[in-house]
């Protein structure tokens, strides 16, 4: 068996394998649950729950690295995953679909998420660290990628089948079928392609157990412990939470009717919109918003960044109002909210890492990352039931008003003027 492979024969599949799955449970279920008539408040509660794997991921993590090896979790989530797509598929058009449709998406979420931990894991294990630094840029584009081609490409082409066939549940159920084949590709191909690295082994049960819930307790105390703990915390969950709210609603906005205060697209047009033009949007908004605070440093940064982030948000609220039928001016506000929320999240992403520096700085990031999953997760449980309360219109006003929490949490922290800043 090979212990080293090119970096090219796998890590391009890996991440393309590591996105798609997340992209199913977060978006492509939004879409395919309100083309099959589910209620708005239905599906952003249902869907909302969806993130709870990656809320809990750092206690699940310890197992991950105390049973079997990473690419044995890499390759075992991946065929669980493609065989949790053939479930969604198989059953679409079953009784109970909206029950067994969520079955098989949590255990898709629960498997990626792992699939996230084991991957990452492997990407240190297989590498050397100058080849760690040498194809990061490599794993985030084939991530991008992979959102590109789960956001919009394959609810371009549900849509397209939803013309074709004039079926909505059998056009999904096509689309989902052909996700799990590809799924079930990846799991052959890395069973092949994957290298065996020496490092990556199965940690000694006995002393490997004590020790890694002895770290456990410790990493969490020293993370709660840290400087202003609660202003980080409060960062964390409020930042986003305008974008909490809009994310959930943005693309069922875009399918409602215009009698119900949408816009009335088909699938195919929001494939389009959201996963294409706004994918791109957020793409550039992240590389200028890296850019920016490389050569000044976060602080420098920080406020414009909060209003980017916040101020692009009206473009939801001019679009419910003016309700415009052309998809080249829907497309453009899309783009623009886009790329200030791509621009403004490198605030947020910035000061995980400012904030999980230290001893235990890996374990505290995680921790960061299952707050940033909470802060996404609770109020978009909500934004259905207060969407079909206020109607698109007043919502959108709601989660304009919501920005002050942003500038709020913003205002609480306290950040090193070097920090991130070109040496």
């Amino acid at each position: 068996m090979k212990t080293y492979r090119n970096p090219w024969a796998w890590i391009p599949t890996l991440y393309f394998a590591e996105a798609l799955p997340y992209v199913a449970v977060m978006t492509i279920s939004v879409v395919m649950y309100k083309r099959l008539g589910i209620s708005n408040a239905d599906i952003a509660l249902y869907t909302s729950w969806l993130y709870l794997p990656w809320v809990i991921k750092p206690f699940w993590s310890p197992v991950v690295d105390l049973m079997r090896t990473k690419r044995w979790w890499v390759v075992t989530m991946e065929l669980i995953v493609g065989a949790s797509l053939a479930g969604v598929a198989f059953s679409i058009p079953a009784p109970h679909a909206l029950q067994w449709t969520l079955a098989f998406f949590w255990l898709m979420a629960f498997s990626s998420a792992t699939h996230d931990i084991a991957a990452d894991g492997f990407y240190m294990l297989a590498l050397t660290p100058h080849e760690q630094s040498m194809y990061v840029g490599i794993r985030s584009t084939f991530y991008r990628i992979a959102t590109i081609a789960g956001q919009g490409l394959l609810i371009m082409l549900a849509g397209r089948l939803e013309h074709l066939t004039g079926d909505i549940p059998r056009a999904w159920t096509l689309t989902f079928a052909l996700l799990a084949a590809l799924f079930f590709l990846f799991f052959a191909y890395h069973v092949l392609r994957l290298p065996r690295p020496s490092a990556d082994r199965t940690a000694s049960t006995g002393e490997g157990l004590h020790g890694i819930l002895r770290g456990f307790g410790t990493t969490f105390v020293t993370f709660f412990s840290k400087e202003r703990a609660w202003a980080a915390i409060l960062f964390m969950l409020l930042y986003r939470l305008p974008e909490a709210q809009l994310a959930k609603m943005a693309n069922l906005f875009l399918i409602d009717s215009v009698e119900a205060g949408g816009l009335g697209l088909d699938t195919e047009s929001v494939g389009f919109v959201q996963g294409t033009v706004g994918i791109i949007g957020l793409t550039l908004g992240g590389i200028v918003g890296g850019v920016a605070a490389a050569r000044h440093g976060l602080r420098r940064w920080l406020w414009p960044m909060v209003w980017a982030i916040s101020l692009p948000d009206v473009v939801y609220v001019y679009l419910s109002y003016a309700q415009p039928s052309s998809l080249w001016v829907v497309s453009s506000c899309v783009f623009v909210e886009q790329l200030g929320y791509g621009f403004g999240f490198t605030a947020y992403m910035l000061y995980l890492i400012y904030y999980s520096r230290g001893a235990s700085q890996t374990a505290h990031y995680a921790i960061c990352t299952a707050f940033m999953a909470l802060g996404m997760m609770l109020p978009g449980m909500a934004a259905g039931v207060l969407q079909e309360w206020m109607g698109y219109r007043a919502f959108f006003l709601w989660v304009t008003a919501c920005c002050l929490a942003t500038f709020g949490a913003a205002a609480l922290l306290r950040i090193d003027p070097s920090f991130g800043k070109k040496g």
